[in-house]
């Protein structure tokens, strides 16, 4: 029986085991069993966690199976979220990069996820340009490493369009808009309950959910019923958001395909859009999720949302992952 092994460093130049080789205090991927071992770097953006991996120099083609072990907080590693670093696909961009969730699948954007990434390819030497063009599944997105540390990530603008979240509508009923405000919202029936969202994609699908008091929100029994209703074809990320001020909201968010995490950049996006398209809240907003503060601004209509938080390497390390299909 296969018995995977991963250990961590933290700065340290020796681990005390032979055939390790290190790069700036880095291991460096095992050459007794190259496609195997690898080392990885562990990451938080406001306690949203990521194991991030360097695959500028060769894909490592892991398997679902393999993301899932590598997210598992009891088996594997642990992580919200494997974010894999690649090289540019095409000369208008500095860096492609691939997100796969807990369950293994790969999603469309994480902005939590990007400042991560900046952080990381500015750390490990990739480049030392302060602000780099990213290729994500859903297009292309700027990255700009502020001089107190801070990362603000232009997210590009949101998606309204009702096919392009994607949203069936057949599988919801309208409310009225409010005059003059640029979206509606969308009322969701389940046996015994039923939820007005606001729908809306960052990149990637969510349902915005207005709550009174968001620590005692239904957030773990009506997140998976949301996330896996027929009106969200590739499901959906669920927020239920609190209006503090017209510049300030708290926010929980069950990810698609990760549950409850600790902080969703997009899902921060997506509630302070649909906050203010709806009239509620104003251009600049702060979001407090329960690892942290996001600030988030958007002018409206067509502009980009911009999202600015920090980025934290938690430590680096390595793993022997198992051959699992």
């Amino acid at each position: 029986m296969h018995t995977p092994r991963w250990r961590f460093v933290r700065g340290s130049q020796d681990l005390g085991q032979q055939g390790v080789r290190f790069r700036e205090g880095v291991p460096e991927v095992l050459a007794d069993n190259p496609q195997m071992h690898i080392r990885f770097t562990k990451m938080q953006g406001a306690g949203n966690d990521f194991v991030v991996l360097d695959e500028t120099q060769q894909r490592l083609n892991l398997s679902p199976a393999q993301y899932r072990w590598l997210a598992d907080r009891h088996f594997g590693v642990g992580a919200d979220q494997i974010l894999s670093v690649r090289a540019a696909p095409s000369p208008d961009v500095d860096f492609e990069y691939v997100i796969h969730n807990a369950d293994g699948g790969e999603v469309e954007h994480c902005g939590n996820g990007a400042r991560c990434f900046v952080r990381y390819v500015r750390e490990q030497g990739l480049t030392d340009q302060r602000s780099v063009r990213v290729k994500v599944h859903g297009g292309v997105i700027t990255l700009t490493e502020r001089p107190d540390g801070l990362v603000s990530v232009d997210m590009g603008a949101p998606i309204w369009d009702l096919p392009r979240i994607p949203f069936d509508p057949q599988h919801a009923l309208a409310l009225p808009a409010d005059a003059g405000h640029q979206t509606g919202r969308w009322r969701i029936e389940w046996p015994g309950h039923s939820a007005d969202i606001t729908p809306v994609s960052m990149g990637n699908p969510h349902a915005v959910l207005w709550v009174d008091d968001v620590d005692t929100a239904p957030v773990l029994s009506w997140g998976p019923v949301l996330e896996h209703h027929p009106a969200f074809p590739k499901r959906v990320n669920v927020g239920f958001a609190q209006i503090v001020s017209r510049r300030e909201i708290r926010l929980r968010v069950f990810e698609r395909g990760a549950g409850e995490t600790l902080a969703c950049g997009t899902g921060a996006c997506a509630a302070v859009v649909a906050g203010q398209a709806l009239g509620w809240l104003d251009a600049d907003v702060a979001v407090h999720a329960r690892g942290g503060t996001l600030e988030i601004s958007w002018s409206g209509d067509a502009s980009s949302v911009r999202m600015t938080g920090a980025a934290t390497t938690v430590f680096h390390g390595e793993t022997e992952l198992p051959d699992i299909a």
